[in-house]
């Protein structure tokens, strides 16, 4: 795949930043999950052996969860690492699997875009309303904007993929994305 680099220009490197980004976004919201797993094991311990329980633990939860799972797609879009059924692409030859492959690409990216929208005015809604947690009352707005930055993300990365596949089409050479396999982890620095 030496020839391909060359003649993709940048997009094998670009295909590595836009992976290391996608795989720092995924780690910090997995750091999230982590705070709420510790926090999970202190309120639990607390309950048996007498100290003070966490006050509005639930509340934790609703700010943190909608972050971590946002954090995963962006990764899982450009590795493509979603359930695929690719027996037609074999049918039809190398070309006409990439092919179908932008064609797939394309009808995610509408989904994310529509997705991303709908988060837009979901926490456009959660802002005008001043709506907070339920025990400790905390602004859910903040926190939402950030998971629907995060789902923003998706749009451009899914851009990336789609562009790539078609190219790929065009031009008959598999592109760089196709290199990022779901067990490889990029350099996150």
């Amino acid at each position: 795949m030496a020839g391909s680099a060359s003649a993709l220009g940048a997009a094998p490197g670009l295909a590595r930043r836009i992976d290391r980004l996608t795989q720092t976004v995924a780690l910090t919201g997995f750091a999230g999950l982590v705070v709420v797993a510790l926090l999970t094991f202190y309120d639990g311990s607390a309950r048996y052996i007498g100290v003070p329980r966490i006050s509005g633990f639930h509340d934790y939860g609703e700010l943190v969860y909608p972050i971590v799972i946002a954090s995963c797609f962006p990764a899982g879009l450009l590795r493509q690492s979603n359930v695929t059924v690719r027996i037609l692409g074999k049918l039809i030859g190398p070309r006409g699997s990439m092919a179908l492959e932008a064609f797939a690409g394309l009808l995610t990216l509408a989904f994310f875009a529509v997705l991303a929208w709908q988060f837009v005015a979901l926490t456009s809604n959660y802002a005008e309303a001043g709506r907070t947690t339920r025990t400790v009352e905390i602004p859910l707005a903040i926190w939402w904007w950030i998971a629907t930055a995060i789902m923003a993300l998706c749009v451009p990365v899914q851009a990336y993929v789609t562009w790539a596949w078609a190219r790929a089409a065009w031009t008959g050479e598999p592109p760089a994305l196709a290199d990022l396999k779901s067990g490889d982890t990029a350099e996150v620095a």
